[in-house]
């Protein structure tokens, strides 16, 4: 049965009956965003759930409802503005029973508020705030308008934002209150208790690839001086081989000029249909078919050997640019980085 001792139904038994009455094809979605144990204990307890009465998979589709619809309210507007709401549809006490779990349960993701906010805003509300601070916000912002932010730095503070950003591990708890405090002490509160995994070259490498190309190169330049091992890790990041499809048809003719024809039919061994079509059709038809038959014959490829192949290519596409004789849209709009 559902319910356990004097009838109490324990989170996981409600987790278990949510799944069931959402289907497979439903739970199979939320199971993809759970960890393993989560999975193992969720199954199990699935399994062991022999029969709901109809009120009690009502209730729990209710209450999973009603926090559902508190977060949503506190991210448009915080704690207060949720509480009002929900105080017109279920009332004081049910509103501040749904709150408390709510804040001890989920997390709100840090700076909600901030996200919410003109970029250009932004810029005057942090510029003048500790590098650390500026790219621990940063770190929580979408790409585009993190790059934004950054591209409005002084270039001296520029590299030192982007390198914080990049060696960024975990942040405590403690440390993202005190932030949110001074910048939003509404949301100080919504802060998990776990650490929180942000940052890192991941995250300024998705704001390099947005920013514009000089405050790009600048950065860059910065990193290799100071920290060349990381500039190694970021700019091999960049542009991966995959890339090439970022590249017009001039663009990557301009490109099979400068590559070796043995590493590229060794590159190509490990590409997708998508890529091997876009480089094969800028080729003259005799020079594809050799390096299709060269393909052929090669036979099994180390993944070791493709990734090298694919990186000399990539370094020379990235030397064409710097070079100003090819050109790379970025950013996924119209913006064109020369």
């Amino acid at each position: 049965m559902a319910r356990g001792r004097d009838g109490f139904v324990s989170g996981l038994q409600k987790a278990a009956i949510l799944l069931i009455s959402l289907g497979p094809e439903r739970s199979a979605g939320i199971f993809k965003h759970l960890k393993e144990e989560e999975i193992e204990e969720l199954t199990l307890e699935i399994a062991n759930t022999r029969s709901v009465t109809p009120q009690l998979k009502e209730d729990i589709i209710n209450e999973f409802y009603e926090v559902c619809l508190a977060q949503q309210y506190i991210a448009e507007g915080g704690i207060g503005y949720a509480k009002e709401l929900l105080e017109k549809s279920l009332g004081s006490e049910k509103a501040l029973e749904v709150i408390s779990k709510l804040t001890a349960s989920l997390q709100v993701k840090p700076f909600e508020f901030v996200r919410k906010t003109d970029a250009s805003q932004l810029i005057n509300f942090i510029q003048d705030e500790h590098p650390q601070t500026i790219a621990l916000v940063l770190s929580y912002l979408s790409p585009s308008q993190a790059a934004m932010i950054i591209a409005s730095l002084t270039p001296d503070r520029q590299a030192d934002v982007a390198k914080r950003i990049a060696v960024m591990d975990r942040t405590s708890p403690d440390v993202i209150k005190e932030v949110e405090k001074v910048l939003e002490s509404k949301l100080a509160s919504l802060v998990n208790q776990d650490y929180t995994i942000i940052g890192g070259v991941d995250a300024v490498v998705e704001i390099l690839n947005t920013v514009d190309r000089g405050t790009e190169k600048h950065i860059m330049e910065t990193l290799e001086i100071e920290e060349p091992e990381l500039a190694d890790e970021i700019r091999k990041k960049m542009f991966v081989f995959e890339d090439v499809l970022l590249l017009d048809d001039r663009a990557i003719q301009r490109v099979l000029r400068e590559v070796d024809n043995n590493d590229m039919a060794i590159a190509l061994k490990g590409a997708n249909e998508q890529v091997q079509n876009a480089i094969f059709n800028n080729m003259s038809k005799r020079l594809a078919v050799m390096i299709k038959e060269d393909m052929e014959f090669m036979g099994p490829v180390r993944m070791k050997d493709v990734e090298e192949a694919q990186q000399k290519i990539v370094n020379i596409i990235r030397k064409l640019e710097d070079a100003g004789e090819i050109v790379i849209s970025r950013g996924g709009g119209d913006e064109i980085v020369v």
